[in-house]
């Protein structure tokens, strides 16, 4: 099965700084293929390639049953009326294990002294030729593993990014990256990666949050999780002091000049394109630029970057319609309120504590291996 996990100045009226006490979100500064369920080809899915679970073909009146590969992870029911899942902390430095022990190790990179951007924005010339090209790291965004045991080879399959939050410690990609079929125990965020290295350490979740609305029906126009995340194997610290921050924004007005950064499942630098962010329709994004294959889904569409940091408003992730797209286009669920109230969700909510209800700390919550999606 393969998946979708591929895969200038703010606008008039935009908001102030969000902090955790406020309501207010409108702009919080701080750093139709018919089978897709992911990014790829036309008719094929792509974006995300997830391990496939269990497929029975009946082929005339006998039932066989392939294989199940041993990367796909176990899933866990989480809190499904609130869309949340408090990870347990051995699932995390457990995959943050596997990932060390594969072929990637931490290397510290270039120090980050600017948080976030704030000053002139660059403008965003389209990129010529109009098509995905390799990219220099950025230090906010990076590849999400979901590495199922300790014998497999760890892959990532999806790309998140540092968003700021008052807290510090918020990253935002696509929700079938994380929830598919029950919420996925073993991920790790590895910002900046490159070459095998993750320079700014790895990552894992300490709870995550998506719309109920995705869970119960994946409804496109809610293809976004927000992960608070802690440093595996290390106590203490904030992503967003290591990395910088996105800034996130809501309502933005379509038809801007953006770029959209993420990592194929198949490379360790990520590609990036610049082009514009039109209204596919009131509650999706369409980016028209080829080469956003496997692996890009929960990548970030960027507005008003800051040459100084690289950093800029985030307006959407790689996701929503047709899992995200296919080689010719991406698409995003718009950032409007529910969005916002998704992210004033993810900010508030109190960290681990004791095992909730359908968390996979309760035996009786732990699910099946991920049945195949086509």
């Amino acid at each position: 099965m393969a998946t979708s996990e591929r895969g200038t100045a703010p606008a008039d009226g935009a908001g102030a700084d969000q902090d955790a006490g406020t309501a207010s979100v409108a702009d919080c500064l701080g750093p139709g293929g018919p089978t897709c369920t992911g990014r790829g080809r036309a008719g094929v899915p792509l974006r995300a390639t997830l391990a496939l679970g269990v497929l029975t073909v009946v082929v005339g009146s006998t039932a066989l049953a392939l294989g199940s590969p041993s990367r796909d992870p176990l899933l866990a029911a989480g809190d499904t009326a609130t869309g949340s899942y408090l990870s347990a902390r051995a699932d995390g430095d457990q995959a943050a294990a596997t990932v060390l022990a594969g072929p990637y190790q931490e290397r510290p990179g270039p120090p980050v002294t600017a948080r976030y951007g704030g000053g002139t924005a660059a403008p965003l010339a389209a990129s010529r030729p109009l098509q995905a090209a390799p990219a220099a790291p950025s230090p906010a965004v990076g590849a999400l593993f979901s590495p199922a045991d300790d014998d497999g080879e760890p892959f990532h399959h999806c790309t998140a990014s540092v968003v700021h939050a008052p807290a510090g410690d918020l990253v935002v990609t696509a929700a079938h990256c994380v929830h598919d079929g029950g919420f996925r125990t073993r991920l790790v965020f590895a910002p900046g990666l490159h070459d095998g290295f993750a320079p700014y350490g790895l990552w894992v979740p300490t709870r995550i949050q998506v719309d109920p609305r995705w869970i119960s029906d994946r409804d496109p126009d809610h293809d976004v999780a927000f992960l608070r995340v802690r440093r595996a194997g290390r106590a203490g610290g904030r992503i967003e002091d290591v990395t910088g921050a996105e800034r996130i924004r809501f309502d933005a007005p379509a038809g801007r000049p953006a770029q959209l950064t993420g990592y194929p499942e198949d490379q360790d630098t990520p590609v990036s394109c610049r082009h514009t962010a039109d209204a596919q329709s009131p509650t999706q994004l369409r980016f028209a630029c080829p080469g956003f294959p496997n692996g890009t889904s929960g990548g970030p569409m960027l507005t008003d970057l800051d040459p100084a940091t690289g950093t800029g408003s985030l307006i959407g992730v790689i996701g929503g319609l047709e899992g995200g797209g296919d080689d010719l286009v991406s698409y995003s669920s718009r950032f409007g309120k529910d969005i916002a109230a998704l992210y004033r969700r993810a900010i508030t909510n109190p960290g681990p504590g004791a095992a909730q209800p359908g968390s996979r700390a309760a035996a009786s919550a732990v699910m099946p291996r991920a049945a195949p999606r086509s």
